[in-house]
């Protein structure tokens, strides 16, 4: 089975726009907390999207851990380490989510990944040790473990509720309706001055917001989820790793980042690393 051209424009669209949410959400954290921002992201999905989907009865258990661990934990972590990060730095280690994915399988599932894939799981971590070494990393290594510890959570989320039949737009949904108050719980236990901020903030905040509310949330989740459905995850591998390089890019361009040779190198071989894994079926 081979995509279709539509599919493919779908594919490269999700990148494009998940690519360019990473750099739009590094472009707010200066003046806003994080976990606040993604509490509006998600809030702001599920008041769009709740109306048009039904209640999923079944799945409401699998879709509040997934909520817990790939909505909560993973957003708090993952934007909080954005914050002192690069945006192109941070889309380069939030790869390793398949690489962790893999290893949960193997430690919670009893999936046997294989040598090409552990191979590619060594890559993608040896890759990720290189850019340890750049000085603008090195001196944030609480931010990477944050942005690390958002990829474990993500994987452990996906592990735990595979196989989720849904329809792409019913697991957005009710996924950003569990997330958003959890979210909001989290902000006010961890930050402060959340009222300043959007104030300070002022219009460019509420930009901010939509797309990733609406945009890279429901547009782009949206239509992720209607792909992985009909096609496997092997297949959809090249948008995947299209998105790092998108943010990448617009980092540098946008963001006034510098690309470093130590990050380009020790991010294409993360990449060369997720690449191989994702080629690769896993052996239950």
């Amino acid at each position: 089975m081979r995509l279709s051209s539509t599919d493919c424009f779908r594919g490269m669209l999700v990148a494009l726009i998940w690519g360019t949410g990473v750099v739009v959400a590094k472009s707010a954290l200066t003046n806003s907390p994080p976990i606040l921002l993604m509490f509006c992201r998600f809030a702001l999905s599920a008041l769009v999207l709740v109306w048009f989907v039904p209640i999923p009865h079944g799945s409401l258990r699998k879709i509040l851990i997934l909520s817990i661990l790939g909505g909560a934990v993973q957003y708090s972590l993952t934007f909080t380490g954005l914050k002192r990060l690069d945006a192109s730095v941070t889309a380069l280690l939030l790869q390793l989510e398949v690489p962790l994915l893999v290893l949960v399988g193997a430690v919670a599932l009893g999936e046997k990944p294989g040598m090409k894939r552990c191979l590619g799981i060594g890559l993608a971590f040896a890759g990720v040790a290189i850019m340890a070494g750049e000085p603008r990393v090195s001196g944030a290594y609480g931010s990477v473990l944050l942005v690390l510890g958002g990829a474990l959570a993500w994987a452990t989320g996906q592990a735990l509720v595979r196989n989720l039949a849904l329809e792409g737009r019913t697991i957005t949904a009710w996924f950003a309706i569990f997330t958003a108050p959890q979210l909001l719980i989290a902000s006010l236990l961890f930050e402060t001055n959340q009222l300043g901020a959007i104030l300070k903030a002022g219009p460019t905040l509420v930009l901010v917001i939509i797309y990733l509310g609406l945009v890279m949330t429901v547009i782009g989740d949206t239509t992720w989820n209607g792909l992985v459905r009909r096609h496997p995850i092997s297949m959809l591998a090249p948008f995947l790793l299209l998105q790092p390089v998108v943010s990448a890019g617009e980092a540098v361009v946008f963001l006034g980042e510098e690309m470093t040779a130590r990050i380009a190198i020790g991010g294409a071989i993360v990449i060369t690393g997720v690449a191989t894994i994702l080629r690769q079926p896993s052996r239950a």
